[in-house]
């Protein structure tokens, strides 16, 4: 019996419906790597693909002084796409590895982090983890950020977070002050608690400034006409994800991510003799990938990570042929992949960041049950020979719009 046939002998109360585990992941919430270049990566990712920086980590502050010089950039970064406080981080990872103790090896990824419904299921989450002989990292709730959290491990190693209400940035574009952080757990907190508007209306009473939070300014010029909006590139990410991984088992991962954490099974794939799987949450063909260690050297990419790509949708299929030209022009290798190796995603391209790892863009996901099931679209292997526009397919357009203007 496969990962997504067995069925668990208990069943959970989560929000008046029974699951077979206490809570329901709804959505990738962020992602982050763990980068040996943090200000090159930081050029990639912000000036590069439009990631805004939401506040700066203090990582850095607990290397004792005789040891900051030694590592360079000691600094971390929040950044977003959108409302969410981050759905991108990136870190120092000789910084993380020295106060860690230990080397991460190939795990140069920070954390995959997957959205819940409530604090309850976060909680309820522990004691479940518990009880699968799951290593959990972390549960409490930190700050920049305020998500109330916790951190299971899956085989290879990769932390996941399972997280509840992220902070949101509005329109004046200011993060949190650093006097709200009086907020932040270090350990499961006892339910219920306070809601966020009353933690603001407290900050308030207090005297707190709530605009001497971080605010990003955008260098440079907005002079591209992106569907009727000047940005300073020709595009814009509307949404982070699929995850692909390169893991030890491709049965243990599957057993992990569909059994213990409930994602769905949409298809698998073999190519040349390895097996592929794919995972969705709720409706789009897929949020995460699993694939063999051994199929990376096949493809030539980089020996030192165990993802295999980070996707990033764009807002249409215009932007992605233009994002593949600017980027290109901006002297950043993009490549192609099989795309084998990618159902539910037609055109695709893969930008390589400043570590060597490969940022996968595109413009459409298949959305599980609009459609038939997607083939490989005609002169999709190779960016010299994707047509100018494309036809429409019954979901285009379709799964989770971006909210809130693209500038």
């Amino acid at each position: 019996m496969t990962a997504t046939e067995s069925r668990p002998t208990q069943t959970y109360d989560v929000g008046g419906v029974r699951l077979d585990r206490p809570f329901k992941i709804r959505r990738l919430g962020h992602f982050g790597f763990n980068v040996d270049h943090v200000p090159e990566a930081l050029h990639f990712y912000s000036d590069l693909l439009g990631f805004m920086i939401s506040d700066e980590s203090t990582i850095g502050s607990r290397l004792a002084p005789e040891d900051r010089d030694r590592f360079g950039s000691t600094a971390g970064y929040f950044t977003r796409h959108g409302g969410d406080h981050h759905s991108f981080v990136l870190f120092p990872r000789r910084v993380l590895e020295h106060l860690s103790g230990k080397s991460s090896g190939e795990v140069t990824i920070n954390q995959i982090t997957w959205q819940v419904g409530s604090l309850r299921e976060v909680g309820d989450a522990v004691d479940y983890f518990g009880t699968q002989a799951v290593t959990v990292g972390r549960v409490g709730r930190d700050t920049p950020g305020s998500n109330w959290h916790v951190y299971p491990l899956d085989p290879d190693g990769h932390t996941n977070e399972l997280y509840y209400g992220i902070e949101q940035v509005g329109w004046d574009g200011y993060s949190k002050p650093r006097a709200m952080y009086n907020r932040g757990f270090r350990e499961r907190p006892p339910l219920p608690q306070i809601s966020e508007s009353d933690e603001v209306a407290d900050a308030l009473a207090s005297g707190v400034d709530l605009q001497s939070g971080y605010r990003y300014v955008e260098q440079g010029t907005r002079t591209f006409d992106v569907d009727g909006i000047l940005l300073a590139r020709p595009f814009k990410i509307v949404k982070i994800g699929p995850v692909r991984l390169f893991v030890e088992d491709v049965s243990a991962s599957l057993d992990y991510y569909a059994r213990v954490l409930g994602l769905t099974l949409t298809e698998e794939v073999d190519y040349h003799g390895h097996r592929c799987v794919f995972l969705r949450t709720t409706t789009e063909h897929h949020s995460l990938a699993l694939y063999p260690r051994a199929l990376r050297a096949e493809l030539g990419l980089s020996p030192h990570t165990t993802c295999f790509s980070f996707g990033l949708q764009l807002g249409n299929y215009r932007q992605l042929r233009d994002a593949v030209e600017f980027l290109r022009g901006q002297g950043v290798i993009v490549r192609d992949l099989p795309p084998e190796l990618s159902p539910g995603i037609d055109y695709s391209a893969y930008a390589i960041d400043p570590d060597g790892h490969a940022v996968q863009l595109y413009s459409y996901l298949q959305q599980v049950g609009a459609s038939p099931a997607l083939g490989i679209a005609e002169g999709a292997a190779r960016f010299e020979t994707w047509p100018q526009t494309v036809a429409a397919r019954p979901d285009s357009f379709a799964g989770e719009i971006f909210l809130g203007p693209w500038g």
